[in-house]
């Protein structure tokens, strides 16, 4: 994937909207019964930002970050501020937010997920130094695991024992790129202007 491992600046996104999106095949039968169905697996995010740039100096560095993704060519990181943690909003992630699996005595290897309900999530972005891991309850030491910020794999350097619940707390980026090729600018005094809203799209990793 074409990807840069750069986040956009947060005053960038600030007045952003959006939210998860899904999609569902409906098929209407002569007798008025539904059958019903989803392609997807995961819901894919979609903002829209930059709506709210006023300033000429923050509608520039916008510009110069939609330049250097060569606009819809490479995706990046974006902090969805509605949903950024392992934890509830306003909460302090914790080792023991989310389960990663059960060892087994050989596997080392876990992938970031998020729950929601019986659906789960994969976090293939998260902030790197923010992952917390922790087996059978038991905060494991810095190093005593690693982490791959760019996938969100963490390998432990110690299999876990059979029947050892594996959990993890994070903050986390969701990946996105921009969903248009252009940008549309309106100045309206010496230091002042306008930006339309500018779309982004979430990326499967």
């Amino acid at each position: 994937m074409s990807f840069h491992e750069v986040r956009l600046p947060a005053r960038l996104a600030f007045g952003s909207t959006g939210g998860v999106e899904r999609r569902t095949e409906i098929v209407t039968l002569a007798s008025g019964h539904e059958r019903r169905n989803s392609p997807w697996v995961m819901g894919r995010r979609r903002y829209l930002i930059g709506a709210n740039l006023r300033s000429l100096a923050d509608m520039a560095e916008l510009t110069a970050f939609f330049e250097a993704r060569r606009g819809r060519l490479y995706g990046f990181r974006f902090r969805d501020f509605a949903d950024f943690a392992s934890c509830a909003p306003g909460g302090t992630p914790a080792a023991t937010d989310q389960d990663l699996g059960v060892g087994d005595g050989v596997r080392a290897t876990f992938a970031l997920v998020k729950a929601y309900g019986d659906l789960e999530r994969p976090i293939t972005k998260p902030v790197e130094g923010s992952v917390r891991v922790a087996v059978g309850g038991v905060d494991l030491a810095a190093g005593a695991f690693a982490v791959d910020a760019a996938t969100g794999a963490v390998t432990l350097a110690t299999a876990p024992a059979a029947g050892a619940a594996v959990t993890a707390g994070f903050l986390f980026d969701t990946p996105v790129r921009f969903d248009a090729d252009r940008l549309e600018m309106t100045l309206e005094s010496f230091d002042a202007g306008r930006m339309a809203a500018v779309p982004l799209i979430e990326v499967r990793a």
